[in-house]
């Protein structure tokens, strides 16, 4: 047995060393392929099939980090790194601090950049200087004061690299080989909270149940040189630095929007330069983009204009022509026309060109091609656009609803959520997604008290499980537009309130577009009538909660918060935890004209249909038109600009929308007043 295992010990160091022989060989291979980087007229890093930016994009501070700032590699035409920048985690998350560009100069002179970031919360700058050096960039990193001493073992400079670029790929630190992992499996380890650099406005990504801790990812590996996909020319990027320890990290373990990431750590009680690092992307000699079509997927009808864009490498040359094949019921393609490539000048990063083949009216199916580039098929018929709309109301509208289950043939795409709804929000808070509270709650409700009969009605905000009042009244009158103009009779959706179920393409007798339209109206009136007002929105209290990306129903417990029990004990009606959603009620005038002209409007639609809630609609609407002047008399200091933006023009649009709902000329000269003002 010994034996055989030193046998196998032997081919498995065997195999290790012609691994790493010929991963340096691609290394040895792939160096030949540098080329300098010069700063272009847009100021970025840029040679043949790499781009560098330092700082272009900068972090912003409604979603922090969105992976779309910093340092950042456009590798062979896609964006495979982003977020270089000095950090104070190992693998930062969207809501960790993110630093202020303070100031950026560019130097054509000397081919650099340099950048100053600053931390307020610590009242800590660095700078970071990025100059061209033979085939890459010396990023290095100065501070003019030692670290503060929370931030010693913390602050240090990232770099993130695209985890589907390099998925099963190889990498090597100091010679030694591996392959990134398609998924987390990296270690990770538990601190007290005390040492934690706190997130933004003291909100927590991480759910500790109550243990006061946190998780911090340990390192897949580390050394003085890393390489990264050198089998791959395309995504080779090698990274050496002269001082600190490159570590590799992967962000997957905290979130699943993390990447991979090498990260250096400062020293502490040191100034000057703290980091230098040596960043070379291989670069393919005269590299050039592959053409990018793009056309109507849909497809055209028969007599409209037909032209495709095709977008090009800044030094691709536009080919003189393009052809229009028409793919026969045999499976054959016949060329149908032949023309002209047009030059239309450049846009930014890039090259465009047209192809006009407005002169094919046959109906069939076509596909593009340009040079070696075919697009996919499409259709020229007369009904292309007659039923592309269907998707959106039999399935994406449906999938959206709240409070309501959600069943789709085999599928539940969501239970029925936020049963619990709602507690009255906290004062003086900064939250996050943009939401807000002052020092009043502009409701009679006391903070956390909770507020009644508000788990009706409403659609998912776009990307989480928030209701976002102004949106929905957008939606409604888009819908009682589309109903009043176009009568849409469509019914491919099972809908009922009482039960809370809703089937996809299972008719019911009943219009969807009216049903929606109920679903909507209902979430607006329960604000106005439990309420008082309509709410900025409603969302859930912890952040933790709110990056959830499984099934809404199970993004709260569905119970009422009950104080009276411990955190996750329940009495099977209420719960001890604190989870509940919290309705953000700072009340704005132009909030309230905006939900006056949607209320206004669905009353209108509902008549006949549910003649309850289309009275109840019309009474809040004129309710709120009339508040809502008198708000404007006493300007609040809480006034949102993001409500501002939802409701401008909102009064006129209220006052049209009531006069034509009741006819009352006292609206249409009050239109006729503010649209000539």
């Amino acid at each position: 047995m010994k034996k055989t295992s030193t046998r196998s010990k032997n081919i498995i160091e065997k195999l290790s060393k012609s691994l790493a022989l010929l991963v340096s060989i691609f290394l040895f291979t792939n160096v030949s392929y540098s080329q300098k980087l010069k700063l272009n007229d847009l100021d970025y890093f840029e040679t043949a099939g790499v781009n560098v930016f330092v700082f272009s994009n900068q972090y912003n501070g409604m979603f922090f980090d969105e992976k779309t700032a910093g340092i950042e590699i456009i590798h062979h035409g896609v964006r495979t790194s982003t977020g270089g920048a000095v950090r104070l985690q190992n693998t930062p998350e969207q809501w960790d601090l993110v630093p202020q560009v303070v100031d950026r100069k560019i130097d054509k002179q000397n081919n650099s950049i340099d950048v100053i970031l600053r931390y307020e919360e610590y009242d800590f700058n660095s700078r970071v200087n990025v100059a061209a050096k033979d085939g890459g960039v010396i990023i290095s990193v100065f501070i003019d004061k030692p670290l503060p001493e929370k931030l010693e073992g913390n602050a240090g400079f990232n770099l993130e690299f695209l985890p589907s670029t390099y998925f099963e790929k190889m990498y090597m630190i100091d010679g030694s080989p591996s392959n990134f992992p398609r998924y987390p499996s990296s270690n990770t380890k538990i601190e007290p909270i005390s040492k934690k650099i706190n997130q933004f406005a003291g909100h927590a990504t991480f759910d500790d149940r109550g243990r006061g801790e946190f998780i911090i990812p340990e390192p897949l590996a580390a050394g003085k040189t890393i390489v990264l996909a050198p089998e791959d020319s395309e995504c080779f990027v090698t990274i050496k630095s002269s001082d600190a320890d490159l570590m590799l990290f992967d962000g997957r373990n905290l979130a699943q929007n993390g990447w991979f990431i090498v990260r250096s750590l400062f020293p502490a009680n040191k100034t000057g330069k703290v980091l230098e690092w040596y960043l070379e992307p291989n670069a393919v000699p005269s590299w050039i983009r592959k053409p990018n079509i793009g056309f109507s997927q849909v497809g055209y009808t028969p007599n409209q204009e037909k032209v495709a864009v095709i977008e090009l490498d800044k030094n691709d040359t536009p080919l003189k022509t393009a052809s229009l094949f028409q793919v026969t019921q045999e499976g054959n393609s016949v060329e149908k026309f032949k023309g002209e490539v047009k030059e239309w000048g450049k846009y930014l990063r890039h090259n465009y060109a047209k192809f006009d083949f407005s002169s094919v009216k046959e109906s069939g199916i076509y596909y593009i091609l340009y040079g070696n580039e075919r697009t996919n098929t499409f259709a020229i018929n007369h009904n292309v656009y007659d039923n592309v709309w269907h998707p959106t109301l039999d399935v994406w509208f449906p999938v959206q609803m709240d409070h309501v289950q959600v069943n789709e043939a085999y599928r539940i795409w969501h239970g029925a959520p936020f049963l619990d709804d709602c507690l009255q929000a906290p004062l003086n808070l900064q939250f996050f997604d943009g939401y807000s509270m002052g020092d009043t709650t502009d409701t009679k409700y006391k903070p956390f008290e909770r507020i009644p009969n508000m788990a009706v009605g409403g659609w998912f905000d776009a990307g989480d499980f928030d209701i976002q009042t102004g949106s929905h009244n957008g939606v409604v009158s888009s819908f009682v537009d589309a109903w009043e103009d176009f009568k849409i009779d469509r019914d491919q959706t099972y809908i009922d309130q009482k039960t809370r179920y809703v089937d996809i393409h299972r008719p019911d007798g009943e219009p969807d577009l009216l049903q929606q339209i109920e679903h909507g109206t209902l979430n607006l009136v329960a604000q106005c009538e439990n309420i008082g007002h309509p709410v900025r929105g409603i969302i859930v209290p912890k952040l933790h909660q709110y990056h959830h990306l499984g099934d809404a129903m199970t993004e709260t417990d569905n119970l009422p918060y009950n104080p009276n029990l411990k955190p996750y004990e329940t009495n099977g009606l209420s719960s001890g935890t604190p989870d509940d959603r919290w309705a953000f009620t700072t009340r704005t005038p132009f909030l309230d004209y905006s939900t006056a002209a949607a209320l206004a409007q669905a009353s209108r639609a509902l008549k006949g249909y549910n003649d309850d809630l289309a009275d109840r609609s019309l009474a809040n609407a004129i309710r709120l038109i009339e508040e809502a002047d008198e708000l404007l008399k006493k300007p609040s200091k809480d006034d949102n600009p993001m409500m501002r933006m939802w409701g401008r023009g909102a009064d006129i649009d209220a006052a049209l929308q009531l006069y034509i709902t009741t006819k009352d000329k006292k609206y249409a000269d009050r239109f006729l007043e503010k649209i000539w003002t």
